[in-house]
């Protein structure tokens, strides 16, 4: 799953890896290395610009709330539990179904954090009969340093109790779409603990490569069959994972002391 991660880059930064061609100043975000659901972030996505004469797609990056509340939903109290759609069902799901057509979007990111648990746990988990206590956190990153592109969907819904002015009458939000976690060993392990994403957790953010960021973003590709080969897990072996202080686990706690590395697990906490 991701349920926290972090994402510090400048949007200047961000307009140049992914080739971004219009994003408002007066939206920029600060550096946020606790980034947690209801929170608005950045998103990449491909779309006319409003009210243009052009009505071609647009690259652009926009600041969106996660956690996603479909157009048909009643009400946005959904939307906090939405946060992430799995990969196997996204194009079955009501919720998802239709942004997975045609609203997709890339959530960048410097890494995602995840709470180690036991073998016996995670079983459950996977079954879906207990959730996990969170135990020792663990940043997982790409070992190359480069952004974490996590594949996204968005979605518009519509405050009826609001007049069509109102600045709040749309909200636009977000999910990350989910896979199941690669058992392969990490491009760099931490000195004792998981030597795999499996070991953390059975489920991982779907990571883009940039050989996909065009074909994910593209707005003209609707097919859904098409689309599900988009959804394939990155290659093995691009990942690292260290261990970081148990105060991310604390939403209030924010700062880049959050991402420094410990020499190993905390004392109290597993591996």
């Amino acid at each position: 799953m991701c349920g926290r991660y972090a994402s510090s880059r400048r949007p200047e930064d961000l307009a140049g890896i992914f080739e971004i061609e219009k994003w408002e100043p007066e939206e920029t975000l600060a550096p946020d290395f606790n980034v947690a659901p209801t929170k608005e972030v950045y998103a990449v996505l491909d779309r006319p610009v409003k009210d243009a004469a052009d009505p071609n797609p647009v690259r652009q990056l926009r600041t969106l709330k996660w956690g996603l509340v479909p157009s048909w939903s009643k009400t946005p109290e959904g939307g906090a539990r939405m946060i992430n759609a799995r990969a196997e069902t996204v194009s079955e799901k009501p919720s998802y179904r239709r942004a997975f057509s045609s609203r997709r979007c890339i959530l960048p990111a410097d890494g995602y954090y995840e709470w180690v648990t036991g073998v016996g746990e995670r079983d459950l988990e996977v079954e879906g009969k207990k959730k996990r206590p969170r135990k020792q956190p663990y940043f997982v990153t790409p070992a190359d340093g480069s952004v974490f592109a996590m594949a996204g969907l968005y979605e518009f819904w519509r405050d009826r109790t609001l007049p069509d002015e109102h600045p709040l009458a749309w909200w636009v939000t977000c999910t990350v779409i989910t896979t199941e976690a690669e058992t392969a060993p990490l491009a760099v392990a931490p000195g004792e603990g998981p030597r795999s994403l499996f070991d953390i957790h059975p489920r991982m953010p779907l990571m883009l490569t940039p050989d996909r960021w065009d074909a994910w973003l593209d707005p003209a590709r609707t097919d859904v069959d098409d689309l599900k080969s988009l959804l394939a897990p990155p290659p093995e072996g691009l990942m690292r994972a260290y261990p970081v202080s148990t105060s991310v686990s604390n939403v209030r706690n924010n700062g880049p002391e959050l991402l420094k590395e410990l020499e190993g697990p905390e004392e109290g906490t597993l591996f």
